[in-house]
């Protein structure tokens, strides 16, 4: 009897290859694999290869028929031989073997034995580090990838073998993943169906890191040792090499099984493994494809937008750490997108809290207040997102971003790409108001324009310095934090901290360039409105301190960035009208705001001055601050502005040694070769249609009149048409009501007649109409008016610049009729 239980003469009647398979066995298994014979084997296999095939079925049968008489000794042995004829042989003819040796392997995992498991797992990992000459595209590893799974997810009472079955499957999944994803025409493992099953195991695992944080960044290098023993270090080193072998057309189906995790765990609230895990994502990935996972981010967020206010929180904070790292890069067409997302979800961050305070209405339960705290911690986790992803950008990505997001910001005359507020209410308004601000100066921050305009362009300006944004004390003070940001070219804003009277601004050592030709054109035709929104700014009756020193920075900012000479003097001008808000009061404000305003204008003044270094105007302005500190302490900011502060009870009494004078003024700069005419006439602000159409108070006793010229088809009806301006003409020009609808009619009948008059008709019209205002023109200029007597009215009629088909804008001021 031979070692395999045959009569000798039987045996000599078995095939050569089996007779070499069955001399490979001892009789005792504890003595091993008989290696002399297991060399004759293989030579055997090496030379005649086209018996591979038999060989590997002969060694299935006898390792299924020990793995069922639970003869594991022989098992070790038969797959120790597999493992070796695999190593030996790469012909052609492997591929028959290996389908042997796969069912053989199968074989192993399908048994409830931790150890032959094991066994299995090692001889497949072996098997997937050789190179074959030839993919085999009828090759299938679904049973694979399934078991391995499985075992990655053992439940074993002993907790040492549980760890070993954890640790053989991950490397069995690491194995298929090396195996297949080399060649994209084999049967291909990113399909769903695998990826649904590959990604929650290796996750499961990584759950099990003691120290995230350690583990957060690029790959790293563990030792061998900790490789083994450590199931999560393995899972997530396999983690990190499935996501580095991903494509474009398959990025998408290895990321979305992660978040499927995270949602069935639950481990979005708290998220620290979930900001881990996207960590991990975004420096495994190739860079060009960080747009993929964005968009999955922001699709997962979309379909969680019903889900509690800390679940999407934890998704925002996840996104924010993917955009971090993308924004580094290259990050595609995702940039709107996101921000278009993210302001849709504070949309409903904002309805979510305001339905709740309604529902709660007349009631004081925790679970409300909880809920509503919940929800700004979405909004804040919004806006940093949106903040930190815009100050990542290029300049040349993030001025279209601020134009992105200024379009949504709800104010009054925008186009319909605002977020839809209606349902909100003002309240919900507000917030989304103030919130979007805050996101736009996080977006500005660092923001560094060569010229002015390219910083604040027309349709990003107008929203800004809307009166729509006046309405509260923070809008305003995020108004103006935005302007600094943009302005502020040379990082002098924290040096202007505190609004204060400063002894030498030349130990501010202040930072600042020659102005440019392009910043002159840009406050020749927007500097009124700079002017305009920090003098009503100062009209507010809800300022606090900070809306002074930010008030008061404005101004030395745009001394410093963007003044000339003519700058210099509509300053001035400013300064001047401001303190006159303080004496004359039309407003009503409290006391606090009257030398508030006057304290501001004593520590700009103070500034300008020294910054031009008129000696003459430095002494006049230093002249009226020792007066100052001396009679009235209350009109400085050292002392206004401080705690215990003492309020005087009228200003009327005041002498004039006390306020800046436009005579001193003029007649300290003209002696310094400043053309000082427009001294003398006092500053106005331009009146917009926001102003008479808003709910808000009358800003200036100021009314703006355009009379349309030549609204007919001949000469004659066209003078005839031009009214005499008398007294009761302007009294009743100067009520507004019904103003909106006369307007709305008016452009009515215009598009009307462009629309149906024939083209020669309107040709000819305008001709008459540019011809006719050529000749007026000369005669309008000069057109002079004499008040109506009036004990105390005075009446000021200024002529403006000409437009095309109208005569000049007339700014007309009567105190007394209002």
């Amino acid at each position: 009897m031979g070692r395999t239980g045959v009569c000798c003469c039987c045996a000599a009647l078995r095939p050569r290859y089996k007779r070499l398979v069955d001399n490979i066995f001892p009789e005792d298994p504890k003595d091993g694999l008989v290696k002399a014979d297991m060399e004759k084997l293989t030579f055997y296999a090496v030379s005649a290869p086209e018996k591979l095939d038999r060989i590997g079925a002969y060694l299935a049968e006898r390792l299924s028929r020990d793995v069922v008489r639970h003869r594991y000794g022989y098992v070790l042995i038969a797959m120790e031989a597999l493992d070796q004829l695999l190593m030996a042989c790469h012909s052609q003819s492997i591929k028959p073997f290996v389908e042997s040796f796969l069912q053989m392997v199968a074989k192993l995992l399908e048994s409830g034995e931790p150890k032959l498991q094991v066994l299995g797992t090692n001889s497949f990992v072996k098997f997937a580090n050789i190179e074959e000459d030839t993919p085999s595209y009828h090759r299938r590893y679904d049973f694979f990838v399934s078991r391995f799974s499985a075992m990655c997810h053992s439940c074993h009472s002993d907790p040492e073998t549980r760890t070993e079955i954890r640790i053989a499957g991950i490397r069995g999944i690491q194995g298929v993943v090396r195996k297949t994803v080399n060649d994209e025409l084999r049967a291909t493992i990113w399909e769903p169906q695998h990826m649904d099953k590959i990604v929650p195991s290796l996750l499961f695992n990584m759950q099990k890191i003691e120290d995230i944080d350690s583990r957060i960044g690029p790959p790293s290098s563990p030792t061998g040792g900790e490789k083994e023993e450590n199931p999560a270090v393995l899972a997530e080193n396999c983690f990190r090499e499935l996501l580095g072998r991903a494509t474009y057309g398959n990025m998408n189906n290895a990321v979305r099984p992660v978040f499927a995790h995270l949602d069935h765990h639950r481990l979005w609230d708290p998220n620290e493994f979930a900001v881990s895990c996207f960590k991990i994502i975004m420096y495994s990935i190739q860079a060009q494809y960080s747009h993929h996972v964005i968009q999955e981010t922001l699709g997962h967020l979309d379909a969680r937008k019903r889900d509690s206010p800390r679940v999407r929180a934890g998704i925002i904070q996840v996104l924010l750490e993917a955009v971090a790292i993308a924004a580094k890069g290259s990050i595609g067409p995702t940039v709107l997108e996101v921000f278009n997302t993210l302001l849709k979800h504070l949309r409903i961050s904002v309805d979510f809290e305001l339905g709740e305070r309604r529902s709660s209405t007349g009631s004081t339960s925790f679970s409300t207040s909880s809920k509503e705290s919940d929800e700004r911690i979405v909004q804040n986790a919004i806006i940093q997102t949106i903040g930190f992803f815009g100050s990542n950008l290029p300049d040349y990505q993030r001025s279209e971003i601020m134009m992105f997001v200024m379009g949504k910001v709800p104010v009054f005359g925008t186009s319909s790409h605002s977020l839809d507020t209606s349902h909100l209410g003002d309240l919900g308004t507000r917030r989304i108001q103030i919130m979007l601000l805050r996101s736009l100066l996080m977006v500005t921050s660092g923001y560094n324009a060569k010229t002015i305009a390219a910083a604040l362009p027309a349709p990003f300006l107008d929203p800004l310095l809307s009166p729509s944004l006046m309405e509260d004390s923070e809008l305003r003070q995020l108004v103006l934090e935005i302007l600094h940001n943009l302005i502020d070219r040379h990082d002098n804003r924290a040096k202007l901290r505190g609004i204060r009277i400063i002894p030498d601004v030349s130990d501010l050592k202040i930072k600042r360039d020659k102005i440019s030709r392009q910043d002159v054109s840009f406050m020749k035709k927007h500097g009124q409105q700079l002017y305009r929104h920090i003098y009503l700014g100062c009209k507010e009756e809800d300022n606090v301190q900070k809306n002074f020193e930010l008030l008061y920075t404005s101004l030395a900012l745009i001394t410093i960035e963007l003044a000339n000479e003519e700058v210099v003097i509509d300053l001035i001008r400013l300064a001047i009208a401001l303190q006159d808000i303080a004496i004359i009061n039309e407003d009503n404000l409290p006391m606090f705001n009257r030398c508030g305003v006057m304290a501001l204008v004593a520590a700009y003044l103070n500034f300008l001055s020294q910054m031009i270094a008129v000696p003459a105007f430095c002494q006049h302005v230093s002249k009226v601050i020792e007066t100052r500190t001396v009679e009235a302490p209350y009109f400085l900011p050292e002392n206004i502005f401080k705690d215990k502060r003492i309020l005087p009870k009228s200003l009327e009494k005041h002498e004039k040694n006390l306020f800046f004078l436009t005579n001193k003024i003029a007649e300290s700069l003209g002696g310094s070769g400043y053309s000082v005419e427009r001294l003398s006439v006092p500053y106005v602000p331009q009146v917009t249609d926001e102003d008479r159409l808003s709910r808000r108070k009358s800003i200036v006793d100021t009314v703006s009149i355009q009379v349309d010229i030549l609204p007919g088809n001949n000469t004659e009806d066209k003078v005839s048409n031009t009214e005499e301006i008398t007294f009761e003409a302007l009294k009743k020009a100067i009520d507004n009501t019904g103003l909106e609808e006369q307007e709305k009619e008016k452009r009515r009948l215009v598009i009307e007649k462009f629309q149906k008059a024939p083209f020669e008709e309107i040709a000819a019209q305008c001709e008459t109409k540019a011809n006719f205002l050529h000749d007026r023109l000369s005669q309008i200029l000069e057109l002079t008016i004499r008040p109506p007597p009036s004990p105390s009215g005075t009446m000021t009629i200024t002529a403006g610049h000409a437009h095309y088909q109208s005569v000049p804008v007339y700014e007309m001021k009567f105190p007394d009729l209002f």
